[in-house]
């Protein structure tokens, strides 16, 4: 055992780097908080009133059309989780936008990376947030509590963790609460997992999770083992991908993250690929063409650099 006093230094030296590693983490678990919303079993929505068509909006930074789909799922299904937690969803990711955060500015620029937003939220935003991500979890934890695994209740409780995670650390700036309500989505998301492998959103939050953490320097994650969380950087990709391939609500934002993942491992052509895509499939969303250029131009800039010759006077 360690004396006293030697704790004592390694909580105070932990305490500090676990927050500054917080904000790292929450940053690529962007995925679930910013546009996500679980695919679940059930019944086809009848055509606009579906959530599929709220969260196209969303994509294409169309809010208020999406919210007002939202209402109309709402309306025809009162007591469903998934309604508030979606209308909790479009207020994040429209703060989240507002900020700057999803962009490859910010996840390639350590500072900022590091740092988090700089300004302060929308207070509109901040309010409506909190009321749906209450309400979408109490009526997840009330389907859970009739049967722990209904998946339903695991997918929609999994999104308000996750959710509450990335409001924390982003907009309010409290790592360490947002460590804890990120480590309980990936619990939720574990076992819903287990209980519906082919609902493959959910591997989005493990994979972002993974990748980051198993990305950092080993001393910066003994900090975070510490705090029960480890990471599997190549575990992480091959999640994400999995997301991005086979996923329903969230298979267009896992492509998003997959991109600026691969933009951070220095895979610009295949970041570029998967910009593509989704410029072309959210033509109205002006980030996804903007971030195709920027990855197309850091690919012929890396390829020049690399050239035979390249340097020499």
């Amino acid at each position: 055992m360690f004396p006293r006093s030697t704790w004592t230094r390694i909580r105070h030296r932990a305490v500090p780097r676990v927050r500054a590693l917080t904000r790292i983490f929450q940053a690529l678990t962007l995925c679930v908080a910013s546009i996500a919303t679980p695919a679940i079993a059930g019944e086809p929505i009848a055509p606009g009133a579906d959530l599929d068509g709220a969260f196209h909006a969303m994509y294409e930074l169309r809010f208020d059309l999406a919210r007002e789909r939202i209402l109309a799922w709402r309306t025809a299904h009162p007591d469903d989780p998934l309604g508030p937690a979606a209308e909790a969803a479009s207020h994040l990711f429209e703060e989240l936008d507002r900020q700057g955060v999803l962009t490859s500015a910010f996840f390639l620029d350590d500072d900022l990376f590091l740092g988090g937003i700089q300004g302060k939220p929308d207070p509109g935003h901040r309010s409506r947030f909190l009321a749906a991500i209450d309400t979408a979890r109490t009526r997840a934890n009330a389907l859970l509590k009739a049967n722990p695994k209904d998946p339903d209740g695991l997918f929609v409780l999994t999104l308000a963790n996750g959710m509450q995670g990335d409001f924390e650390a982003i907009i309010e700036k409290r790592q360490l609460a947002a460590l804890s309500s990120i480590k309980r989505a990936e619990k939720t998301a574990t076992l819903l997992l287990e209980v519906r492998p082919d609902l493959q959103d959910a591997s989005l939050a493990l994979g972002a999770a993974n990748y980051i953490i198993g990305s950092l320097p080993g001393y910066k994650r003994f900090f975070l083992w510490f705090g029960g969380v480890s990471g599997d950087r190549e575990r992480g990709m091959r999640q994400l991908q999995m997301a991005a391939d086979q996923g329903r609500y969230l298979r267009a934002y896992a492509k998003a993250l997959l991109a600026l993942a691969l933009e951070r491992e220095g895979r610009f052509d295949r970041a570029s690929a998967l910009f593509a895509e989704l410029a072309r499939e959210f033509p109205a969303n002006p980030s996804f063409t903007r971030e195709l250029a920027l990855a197309q131009a850091r690919s012929a800039a890396s390829k020049s650099s690399s050239a035979p010759g390249a340097g020499r006077s």
